[in-house]
């Protein structure tokens, strides 16, 4: 007994003098996971397994448990969150640079039973005068709040969209210049109705306005022309077409919009 217990003794020893070296090798990352330095961790222990001896130790690199999914859409204060529905389980989050900026950036959220996963973050344009929480026809900002997204179109055909899709070459074509001169020529050609003061399960092209006329309408996602939108939130073509092909009805997708500041409430 008294062998075993100095033996017990040793190991712990061996134990303790391999923490202390890793952890003067590895440092701390921003989310306080472990990561290495600019280097292999070396790894000591004091009974190796078989699997150990298989690779040397020069070669063991120091590895972290994967950071958990966030379980709450990030940005968001409790006044958002609690317009998020439920079953939303796809989110198109929009965040404008500021209550007055025309730039936003967008990121396409996935909800699994682990939390919420981020896609890629994509730079989009916004009303000219940024952002309101009481949109008016004519102010020329965009509408801050948690939208369906039910129903898409466009001048070309469909790409591919689980989305109800009303492909009208005529009726989404559009001419002319926007704000900074730039040619508004096939920013409809993919569209998603954002819905703000528009009756779900009708094609973006329906102006009929639940809200009143006087609240405006006709706000979409749609293909980025270069500079700020009346009130619409645009992107690059590819991204549309992206959007289009990933959002599922039956994942009720939203789009949560507003500037940093508006977000975080």
């Amino acid at each position: 007994m008294h062998a075993l217990y100095s033996r017990y003794l040793r190991t712990t020893a061996v134990c303790a003098v391999a923490a202390a070296a890793l952890a003067g090798l590895a440092g701390c990352s921003a989310g306080g996971a472990m990561a290495s330095p600019g280097g292999d961790v070396r790894t000591m222990a004091a009974s190796p397994s078989p699997a150990a001896d298989a690779v040397p130790a020069a070669g063991r690199a120091g590895r972290s448990a994967p950071a958990p999914l966030p379980q709450r859409l990030p940005g968001l204060g409790p006044k958002t969150l609690s317009t998020v529905p439920d079953e939303a389980r796809q989110a198109v989050v929009v965040t404008g640079d500021g209550a007055s900026s025309s730039r936003s950036t967008v990121i396409l959220y996935e909800r699994t039973d682990a939390g919420w996963t981020a896609g890629a973050a994509w730079p989009a344009h916004n009303a000219l005068k940024g952002w309101t929480d009481d949109h008016r026809e004519g102010d020329l900002r965009s509408p801050v709040g948690v939208f369906t997204l039910t129903d898409a179109g466009g001048r070309l055909a469909d790409p591919g969209t689980k989305l109800s899709y009303d492909h009208a070459p005529r009726g989404f074509g559009i001419s002319g210049t926007g704000f900074q001169g730039e040619s508004l020529t096939g920013s409809f050609d993919y569209v998603i109705s954002i819905d703000y003061n528009h009756v779900r399960g009708t094609t973006p092209r329906d102006w009929t306005r639940p809200l009143g006329g006087s609240r405006g309408g006709g706000i979409w996602l749609h293909v980025d022309h270069g500079g700020p939108t009346q009130g619409c939130v645009s992107l690059a073509q590819d991204v549309m077409k992206q959007l289009l092909r990933t959002l599922d009805p039956a994942r009720h997708p939203v789009v949560v919009m507003g500037d940093a500041a508006a977000l975080s409430r």
